[in-house]
């Protein structure tokens, strides 16, 4: 029975772990929601969040996206995530704060599996790696799985999106086909550039005005402001930045027949699932186009295959989302109601 323990989005965790470390200022959480299907993998990020509630509630959220993300990817592995804290915004982390976080890795003996995630880098997995060995992401040869998750996430989030167009706009390629990208980072970037070469019309956003600005010139693509994005009126949105951005007003603000991107935890609730299906917005749950980073990552983790292998699970990503759409369509549920369904039902949980 969920208890709460004061958090809404508390879900039968397995652990909420909270960690500080004095001589360094670490300030962490890493939530395992579950592992019934192997140890709990998911990124670490470094971030400012208002308060200490904020970011608890940030861990639990991902950590449950990972539980599913993992289950719908078919990957031998659970769900969890980590936050260090960022006293100010803007901060990096530092050496001494990611060898801490290394040290709390460590104590939860194997439980949990880290990787990049937001603010940090290939760089930073390796000095976590010093003090553990449950890391992933880190510099591998040419052909291996692992390193940067980002290339693959947007690859996944590209096919996801053709998918998507192909279902609900009837395209058979993306030429012509009107996409705004909100944040244009290593995944939002990465889909941008994929998209152009197969000639969509693309708008692209980023907190990073000038980001945005280089990218659209690069690529002969439109700019609108971060706050805008969403509201542009476009074939596919695809939010490639933080989540809950999916809210009653910025869905009411929508003009798009779907939304498709690599954003983690885009609905600001479970109801916003039933939002979108009452405007008739095809929905792509972003666990499952996301999954490409965490396919790579878990299969070097794993010591599963190479990069051929990692491109092969890739490919499997639009099925899953079909057998989403179609269950969906088939019941009437909202997309997201029966994408968790699928994923509660694979974790033991239904």
């Amino acid at each position: 029975m969920t208890t709460g323990w004061g958090f809404p989005d508390f879900d039968d965790h397995e652990g909420v772990h909270l960690f500080t470390d004095p001589a360094s200022g670490l300030r962490a959480v890493i939530a395992v929601h579950s592992t019934k299907l192997g140890p709990a993998a998911g990124g670490v990020r470094f971030w400012h969040y208002a308060d200490s509630d904020r970011a608890i509630t940030d861990a639990l959220r991902l950590s449950r996206g990972m539980s599913f993300k993992n289950a719908m990817a078919d990957l031998p592995m659970g769900g969890g995530k980590g936050v260090v804290l960022a006293a100010n915004p803007g901060d990096s982390i530092s050496h001494a704060q990611l060898e801490a976080f290394g040290r709390a890795v460590e104590s939860l003996g194997g439980r949990y599996v880290t990787a990049e995630d937001v603010g940090m880098s290939e760089a930073s997995m390796k000095t976590i790696a010093t003090m553990t060995k449950h890391v992933s992401g880190l510099p591998v040869a040419a052909g291996s799985a692992g390193g940067d998750p980002g290339p693959y996430t947007a690859m996944g989030v590209y096919l996801g999106v053709k998918a998507a167009a192909q279902r609900g706009l009837g395209a058979t390629d993306m030429k012509g086909v009107r996409v705004a990208i909100q944040g244009v980072g290593s995944v939002g970037g990465g889909l941008a550039r994929l998209l152009a070469k197969d000639g969509a019309v693309l708008t692209l956003a980023d907190v990073n005005a000038d980001r945005a600005k280089a990218l659209a010139e690069e690529l002969g693509a439109q700019t609108a402001g971060a706050d805008e994005i969403l509201g542009v009126e476009a074939d596919i949105v695809s939010p490639n930045a933080l989540g809950a951005i999916l809210t009653p007003a910025s869905i009411a603000a929508l003009r798009t027949t779907i939304v498709a991107g690599g954003a983690n935890n885009q609905l600001e609730t479970k109801a916003e699932g039933a939002a979108l299906q009452a405007r008739g917005i095809l929905y792509a749950p972003d666990y499952v186009i996301n999954a490409g980073g965490i396919i790579n990552v878990a299969l070097e983790y794993l010591g599963h295959g190479d990069q051929a292998e990692v491109e092969t699970r890739i490919a499997r990503i639009p099925d899953r989302l079909v057998q989403v759409w179609d269950e969906a369509e088939r019941t009437g549920a909202p997309i997201s109601d029966v994408a968790d369904t699928i994923a509660q039902r694979l974790i033991g949980r239904a």
